[in-house]
């Protein structure tokens, strides 16, 4: 796998992840969102920069003049709730994306320190040989991220698989390294060192989903 970590140099993306990790500017979840979305549009702008293109002749008033612009066929999958801002990060630089949503959570038995995640929503437009963005704000154990790719089969063999996660653990990345083809492409804002007993990253955020919008009833 290609591990592409944004924090391994400075740039205006530190601002935005000081903000989300706040404890008191958090609290402001408009703010916290659209930060997501703000780096979700740098993690797609450096995406970019891999992706396929194709020389055009587009007509200025004065002239015409050649351009490289994107040839590829995107498919946009976030896994939802927390996905959502990341989603539209992203949307806001590949506005011509197909999109798919999918939801994917963990289910604690007895053991609260244990989990499976469940997948249960799935609306996806036809995946192959496109290129398959899976985007998850929070990249923990990994098995979201894998689950949702195992459910994304049945809709057909992409050309390409990238990844995009803000904040992750090390041990989720290596989950997803050893996990997904070795062509496939990890573009992730952060990387923090572990994960505390319950699967959650240290020193993370907190929950992405209850920032973004709101704490839910636990079933």
């Amino acid at each position: 796998m290609h591990i592409h970590n944004l924090s391994q140099q400075n740039s205006v993306l530190n601002t935005f992840i000081s903000e989300i990790r706040d404890v008191i500017i958090q609290k402001d979840s408009m703010r916290f969102r659209r930060n997501i979305e703000r780096i979700g549009e740098i993690l797609g702008y450096e995406m970019s920069k891999s992706l396929n293109y194709e020389t055009s002749a587009i007509e200025t008033p004065l002239a015409t003049c050649s351009i490289d612009l994107l040839d590829n066929d995107i498919v946009l999958c976030s896994i939802l709730r927390a996905g959502v801002p990341l989603h539209n990060g992203l949307l806001n630089y590949f506005d011509n994306a197909e999109n798919a949503f999918i939801s994917a959570y963990r289910h604690h038995k007895e053991n609260p320190e244990s989990f499976e995640i469940i997948v249960e929503y799935l609306a996806c437009p036809n995946l192959e040989n496109k290129t398959l963005i899976l985007a998850d704000p929070m990249l923990a154990t990994g098995q979201s991220m894998v689950a949702t790719f195992e459910a994304l089969k049945p809709f057909g063999t992409p050309k390409e698989v990238h990844l995009v996660s803000v904040i992750g653990a090390q041990e989720g990345v290596n989950y997803v390294k050893n996990t997904f083809d070795e062509n496939t492409h990890l573009w992730i804002a952060t990387i923090d060192e572990t994960l505390n007993n319950k699967g959650y990253i240290i020193p993370g955020l907190g929950d992405a989903g209850d920032l973004a919008f709101g704490k839910k009833l636990q079933q």
